[in-house]
């Protein structure tokens, strides 16, 4: 039972394993770099529980999952009703598509479809709406973790703190956001357009290896 388990969910289990080495990873080193930014601004060390609790933590983190979220949540929603004819990540422009179907109310089917009304409006969106919903989330964390830091590095400099009011326009918030986001929208544009040209055999992100350019989809 177990290991027929872990081979239906290897791949979310080895991104999952992935990401807990790289989370450990980020927490270390931020740890240390932190306390060394904090004894060259003339402050002291603190411990690893209270650095998990920093604003240098909370911007570092939620900065990243946040132009994450918004990438993902984009893709969703863009590839609705935009082409890219030839790739593997695109509708085909020139016929309908299997996603495209009204839900049919079925046995089988999820309880949401079966009930119909708001409640399936909701379901048939439910992707976009919890990738949008976590970008949000993350941006208000980095926001709050962004200011905390900031803060706390003027406090060190004996310097007037900034409320959030202030915060929201510095260009170090939105400097922060868009130097992630512009790489997320370049890594979508490279899978969107290479996935054209580009195979990798037994991939579902790729073409069949054989399959014309101009052919959209698996």
């Amino acid at each position: 039972m177990m290991k027929k388990f872990v081979a239906n969910n290897s791949l979310s289990i080895a991104f999952l394993l992935l990401f807990f080495a790289s989370m450990t990873g980020q927490i270390f080193f931020g740890y240390k770099e932190h306390n060394k930014e904090l004894l060259e601004e003339g402050g002291t060390t603190i411990q690893l529980t209270s650095y998990m609790l920093s604003g240098h933590f909370f911007q570092a983190t939620f900065e990243n999952w946040e132009s994450e979220f918004l990438q993902m949540a984009l893709f969703v929603v863009l590839t609705i009703f935009l082409y890219q004819k030839g790739s593997s990540e695109s509708k085909d422009p020139d016929k309908n598509e299997e996603v495209d179907r009204e839900p049919a109310d079925r046995k089988d089917s999820p309880a949401p479809v079966n009930k119909g009304g708001w409640i399936l409006v909701i379901y048939e969106n439910s992707l976009s709406i919890v990738l949008t919903l976590l970008f949000i989330l993350c941006f208000i964390l980095h926001f709050f973790g962004s200011l905390a830091d900031e803060n706390e590095k003027l406090l060190l400099q004996s310097m007037p703190t900034e409320t959030a009011m202030d915060y929201i326009s510095d260009p170090r918030f939105w400097f922060e956001s868009f130097q992630n986001w512009q790489s997320e929208f370049l890594s979508v544009f490279a899978l969107v357009v290479l996935s054209i040209f580009l195979r990798q055999k037994g991939s579902p992100q790729s073409k069949p290896v054989d399959a014309p350019d101009s052919e959209t989809g698996e």
